[in-house]
C-alpha cells in the first residue's frame, strides 16, 4: 500500500510494510489485552472510604464519586503526599492531559485523581497547572491508597490507576488496578499507554531517550526551535 505520495526508495518502501504488519499486530494484542481486561470477574468489595473534596474540604464516599450506578469510576493515584513531600513530575504530566481530557470522559465514565496530600496543597498545585475540569481529592485519614496498593507502610506513593463498578446493593467493587512498575526492571512502562507524550515520542527517531517530564521547563531563546 501507498504510505505517502512521496518518492520513497524501495528500501524505505519494504521497511515500512514490514513496519506497517508489526503495527497491526500490536492493535490486535491490544485488543486482546483489554478483552482480557473486560473479562475480569466483577471484583472485590472494598471499604466506602472517606475521601476529602479539594475544592472545599468536604468530605465525600467513595460511592458517592459515581454519577450512575452503570457507570465505571476510574481513579488515578497521584504520587503526592506523606513520604512524596513534592508533586511527582510524572504524575503532573499525566494529569494535564487528564484535565484537557476529562469533558470526553465524562460521556462514558466517572474519573478522579487521589492524592495523599492535603487539600490545601493539592489545591496550589492544581491552581499552578491550571487543572479546573478534574476532580481532585485526598486520601485523608483513609487507607485508600495503602489498600489499593499505591502506598507503602513507610508513605511513600508511586503512579497507579485503578477502576471502580457499583454492585446491584450499591457496594463498591473494585475491578483493576495497575501501577507503573509491572515487573523488576520495567519500574516506569506499566501505565504510559494512559499519556500521550511517550507514544508521540515513541513515533520519532530518537524515541524516548533519557528524557524525564519536570515541572517546569525552560523556554527556548527567541529564534531558536
Amino acid at each position: 500500500m501507498d504510505f505517502t505520495r512521496l518518492n520513497e526508495s524501495d528500501e524505505y518502501r519494504r521497511r515500512r510494510e514490514e513496519l506497517r504488519v508489526a503495527e497491526l499486530d500490536l492493535i490486535d494484542h491490544i485488543e486482546q489485552v483489554a478483552a482480557l481486561r473486560r473479562a475480569l470477574s466483577a471484583g472485590t468489595t472494598v471499604d466506602d472510604y472517606a475521601l476529602v473534596e479539594v475544592s472545599n474540604g468536604d468530605p465525600v464516599r467513595l460511592s458517592q464519586l459515581f454519577s450512575a450506578p452503570d457507570r465505571a469510576l476510574v481513579i488515578y493515584h497521584f504520587m503526592y503526599g506523606k513520604s512524596e513531600t513534592d508533586p511527582c513530575p510524572l504524575c503532573t504530566m499525566w494529569i494535564d492531559g487528564y484535565n484537557a481530557v476529562a469533558p470526553h470522559l465524562s460521556q462514558n465514565i466517572d474519573f478522579a485523581i487521589v492524592a495523599a496530600a492535603e487539600p490545601a496543597a493539592i489545591r496550589a498545585h492544581a491552581a499552578a497547572r491550571g487543572w479546573d475540569n478534574v476532580r481532585l481529592l485526598s486520601a485523608g485519614d483513609s487507607t485508600f491508597k495503602y489498600d489499593l496498593g499505591s502506598e507503602e507502610s513507610d508513605g511513600s506513593q508511586t503512579e497507579w490507576v485503578s477502576v471502580f463498578t457499583l454492585g446491584g446493593d450499591g457496594s463498591v467493587l473494585h475491578g483493576y488496578s495497575k501501577g507503573a512498575q509491572m515487573a523488576d526492571g520495567r519500574r516506569e512502562r506499566g501505565i504510559d499507554l494512559l499519556s500521550p507524550v511517550w507514544n508521540l515520542l515513541d513515533l520519532t527517531p530518537n524515541g524516548r531517550g533519557d528524557w524525564y517530564p519536570s515541572l517546569s521547563y525552560e523556554q527556548p531563546a527567541p529564534g531558536v526551535r
